[in-house]
């Protein structure tokens, strides 16, 4: 890999929608594609878009894909399987084709699938656990890619801001707080009940099997009452303890969605996301 990426530079970039694939109730899903001008090729990387399973799109994290497009990096964000649409674990079926699908894609918009990471927000960022640990999962590699049958899902790196890395937990904290659509929305996704447990990454290695441990970047708000900042403290620990390199950042004074709004430190989630990708490049290099 040849590739060279400098996490202060600026590029203008383009922006256009293109189709992913169709949900299985027959909604088209989409994917935005944010390309830095230049003669790339650009490092990769795909957006996976949180909404507690059953909202939002593409569009949920466009202030973060902007500065990092900006920054010289191909970022592609894709709809998903909402829960009213198909429970679990569509979602994750979705964003385990899209890594297939964005490999080979990638050259024709500049980028090198070889350099291939992902980003997750909230339950974004709990599917892009989930797709990391487990890339090859037959559970998840259902959607068939004709075009790319060599391709597999795995990934470099997973960037996770917020993440629900304990779904369980999370529907424990909504019970406490007394957040009835947040307790519907959780029995939305997961049916049935007991997937809440199949598909959940602390219980993944709590129960100690095999998995994919990519380098793993979780960015968490000190006063997050949604997901509670012991959980990745917890979620981290275990990643550790089975091998894997996971570095947890906590943010000062932020609740659950704080890159949303601009500030100083939204600007240090897009600086810390920068330098991570540039990091995780370099480790590629020096192992090519």
């Amino acid at each position: 890999m040849t590739i060279a990426y400098n996490p202060a530079a600026r590029h203008e970039i383009k922006v256009w929608d293109v189709d992913f694939r169709t949900a299985p109730g027959g909604r088209a899903l989409k994917a935005r594609i944010y390309q830095p001008q230049g003669a790339g090729p650009f490092p990769t990387l795909l957006d996976l878009h949180g909404g507690a399973w059953n909202d939002k799109d593409r569009f949920a994290n466009v202030p973060m894909d902007e500065n990092l497009a900006a920054s010289g990096i191909l970022v592609v964000a894709i709809d998903m399987t909402l829960a009213p649409e198909a429970p679990y674990p569509a979602s994750i079926q979705d964003a385990n084709y899209g890594v297939r699908w964005l490999k080979a894609k990638a050259a024709s918009w500049k980028g090198d699938p070889s350099t291939l990471g992902v980003l997750g927000s909230s339950t974004g960022g709990y599917v892009a656990e989930l797709l990391g640990m487990r890339p090859g999962d037959p559970r998840y590699n259902v959607h068939p890619l004709p075009e790319a049958l060599g391709l597999d899902a795995t990934v470099n790196y997973v960037i996770a801001r917020s993440p629900i890395s304990d779904p369980f937990s999370r529907f424990q904290q909504a019970e406490k707080m007394k957040r009835a659509e947040m307790v519907q929305k959780t029995r939305n996704y997961f049916k049935p009940w007991e997937t809440i447990f199949e598909g959940n990454p602390q219980q993944t290695l709590d129960r100690g099997e095999a998995v994919s441990l990519p380098p793993l970047l979780i960015m968490q708000g000190d006063l997050d009452d949604n997901v509670l900042p012991a959980q990745q403290e917890k979620f981290a620990a275990s990643y550790r303890k089975a091998g894997g390199d996971c570095s947890l950042e906590i943010f000062k004074g932020c609740e659950h969605m704080w890159v949303a709004q601009p500030g100083v430190q939204t600007d240090r989630a897009h600086e810390m996301v920068r330098a991570f990708v540039a990091r995780q490049l370099t480790a590629l290099r020096r192992a090519a």
